[in-house]
């Protein structure tokens, strides 16, 4: 990935390069590719299960380089789309259990930042889903009819004079407690610490080119070393179409966002009398949210795609210019405010949309498809990815979405049509229902 931009996480703590690159051999039980939340919590998780458990993490550049160093840091149970795409995809039944899985996993993220310790400046202030058009009044009331129907509670309205915002004209909001917010470097940095303490070590700089059998065992290919393991697991993510067992499961795109210098008085003129993240109803969605010293982040908008195994794209200077003014209309007290960060990179789509866990292979398990929700999910998909790999059956490996059968993505240059149409419907849609 060419350059993701001036990160604001990345400044207030700068991503630890370890300088530990994999020179020779080294045998382990467990080889982990990514060292980004699915990985690092892959780690602990089987160390947790198994002390004796002998695991290496090997990341191709920094530890939190890909989405977990550089996302907005929500904490939320929302599982792909929406909870009505995820019942037209799999069912009620199904829906229902994606949500309790997310549930569980942004409780299962706020007690691991306690009992480990991570100062990560956590706040469990809940969560907003903002309607900013009469048609996504109707889609969120719809959303809503639907969770009652399936028995979720914890979600409620909110009318617009309710919401706690002055600027924009809301139609209404869900309004969700089960939410939390983190800086995401800082929770990178204190896994890093956590996983010292257990003595799991993290080579850096160290990607793996190959992956090949070994009679029963896997033997990881790196520039420098190789690695021999019973089992491997593939925390990669956006960068999972790289690799060949995940090749057609997944496909990167682009997200970007803004933020601005500290807030000071301008905070009180916005009135943002809570301090809970906020998404909106489009399907290409804005996300925003008050950072610990108060700045506005704001990110989406749109996305982007690139051709095959690139991963240099660069980043779009038309949607970082529409984000800078999409504050301002959202929030007109900001006009004149200045922006001093922009950043994006890459995070993974499923072409249902959907998150998947799974095997691709003997002894090769993964997990890919977060779509930017991805901060609690992937907390919790390290410890269903420890019950996978050590054969420990338990509720969490049973969930639907672990071997579920992946829609492969075609190859090149069908594969990059394909997305870039289900993109453009995406867009069409959010024209034509929030006309702004």
């Amino acid at each position: 990935m060419k350059d993701p931009g001036r990160v604001l996480w990345w400044d207030r703590t700068p991503p630890r390069r370890r300088h530990r690159r994999l020179t020779g051999s080294l045998d382990v039980d467990v080889a982990v590719v990514g060292a980004g939340f699915t990985g690092l919590s892959t780690a602990y998780h089987l160390r947790r299960l198994d002390p004796g458990i002998r695991v290496a993490i090997l990341e191709a550049r920094t530890v939190g380089y890909g989405s977990s160093g550089r996302n907005a840091g929500f904490t939320m149970t929302l599982f792909g789309l929406s909870l009505q795409v995820t019942k037209l995809r799999f069912g009620a039944a199904r829906a229902l259990e994606a949500h309790r899985y997310m549930e569980r996993a942004v409780e299962t993220t706020r007690g691991l930042i306690e009992e480990l310790g991570i100062a990560c400046d956590y706040e469990h202030p809940g969560f907003l889903r903002v309607a900013t058009s009469p048609h996504h009044e109707r889609r969120l009331r719809a959303e809503l009819e639907l969770a009652e129907r399936l028995g979720i509670d914890g979600i409620e309205w909110l009318d617009a004079d309710a919401i706690g915002l002055d600027g924009p004209r809301y139609f209404g909001a869900l309004v969700e407690s089960r939410a939390g917010l983190v800086d995401p470097a800082k929770l990178v940095a204190g896994w890093i610490e956590v996983l010292d303490r257990l003595g799991i070590p993290i080579f850096d700089e160290t990607p793996v080119s190959e992956i090949r059998h070994a009679g029963p065992r896997r033997e990881l290919r790196t520039p420098a070393g190789v690695v021999v393991a019973d089992a491997v697991v593939l925390a990669t993510n956006a960068w999972s179409h790289l690799l060949r067992p995940t090749r057609r499961l997944q496909v990167p795109v682009w997200t970007q966002a803004v933020a601005t210098e500290p807030l000071g008085d301008r905070l009180d003129a916005i009135g943002w009398r809570h301090r809970r993240g906020i998404e909106d109803a489009r399907n290409l969605v804005h996300y925003y949210r008050l950072t610990p010293d108060d700045r506005l982040l704001i990110g989406g908008r749109d996305i982007a795609l690139a051709y095959g195994r690139n991963m240099d794209r660069t980043l779009d200077e038309g949607i970082f210019r529409g984000l800078e003014a999409d504050a301002v209309e959202l929030f007109p007290a900001l006009e004149g405010v200045r922006f001093t960060h922009r950043w994006g990179g890459p995070v993974s789509a499923t072409l249902d949309l959907a998150p998947a866990i799974g095997r691709a292979g003997k002894g090769i398990f993964y997990s890919l498809g977060c779509m930017g929700h991805g901060v609690s999910l992937t907390h919790l998909n390290g410890a269903t990815l420890a019950e996978l790999v050590t054969g420990r059956s338990g509720e969490l490996s049973e969930v639907f979405f672990v071997d579920r059968r992946v829609l492969p993505l075609p190859p090149e240059p069908l594969r990059i049509g394909l997305a870039a149409s289900i993109r453009a419907y995406l867009r069409l849609e959010d024209r034509l229902l929030d006309p702004r």
